[in-house]
């Protein structure tokens, strides 16, 4: 299906950055990003273009080559890497920034990778997740088909083991990113950082 729906010219979310992510990583100086599920490249060119080292890591050749184009295009630079999730090797202290922005995996997925997050960061490194929330099914905005495939704050809590929660949120706001997502979405943010223990800011809007 996402072969498919990335293989037109036509780029599905857009080529600007996810709003969240920009906002998170304005006072980040640059090193190595992990960027999940990045699809056709937004987001990892983004980064790229500020300076960061970034891999985009997808399951899909046809959205990798788009991001390889939109790289070149910007004039930066982007490793891509075709792989599956499920079985993807984050590593261990590899990456500073860790990125997630709507990667709507199936449970078991989505809950390997994230325990493999805090281990994949370095020390005071950062993960930044956006995902819907089961309140999204229905609104016909984009996103998941199914709850099983969403997030929420409480999961996320629990999933995302050895990393401290510096910002967790859960709210209704406009995602306008290409025709992929259209208007008002039910979603959750966090930010949360490798060994920082400095408190939990957690809000429902």
């Amino acid at each position: 299906m996402w072969e498919d729906r990335y293989g037109g010219e036509e780029f599905l979310y857009g080529t600007e950055p996810n709003d969240f992510l920009v906002e998170s990583v304005a006072d980040l100086p640059p090193g190595d990003v992990l960027c999940l599920a990045d699809g056709e490249g937004r987001n990892g060119v983004f980064l790229a273009s500020l300076g960061h080292r970034v891999t985009s890591v997808d399951l899909t050749r046809a959205g990798m080559a788009k991001a390889a184009r939109l790289a070149a295009s910007r004039g930066v630079e982007l490793t891509t890497v075709v792989a599956d999730l499920a079985d993807y090797d984050l590593g261990t202290r590899r990456w500073d920034l860790i990125v997630s922005i709507f990667a709507h995996t199936p449970p078991p997925v989505r809950r390997r990778v994230h325990a493999a997050v805090a281990l994949a960061l370095r020390p005071g490194g950062r993960l930044v997740l956006e995902a819907y929330t089961p309140d999204q099914i229905g609104r016909g905005t984009g996103g998941p088909p199914v709850p099983e495939l969403t997030m929420t704050l409480d999961g996320l809590r629990d999933e995302l083991t050895g990393l401290d929660i510096e910002l967790g949120r859960e709210l209704v706001r406009p995602v306008v990113e290409g025709p992929g997502h259209t208007g008002d979405g039910a979603v959750v943010q966090v930010i949360a950082r490798q060994g920082t223990r400095t408190g939990e800011v957690s809000v429902r809007e």
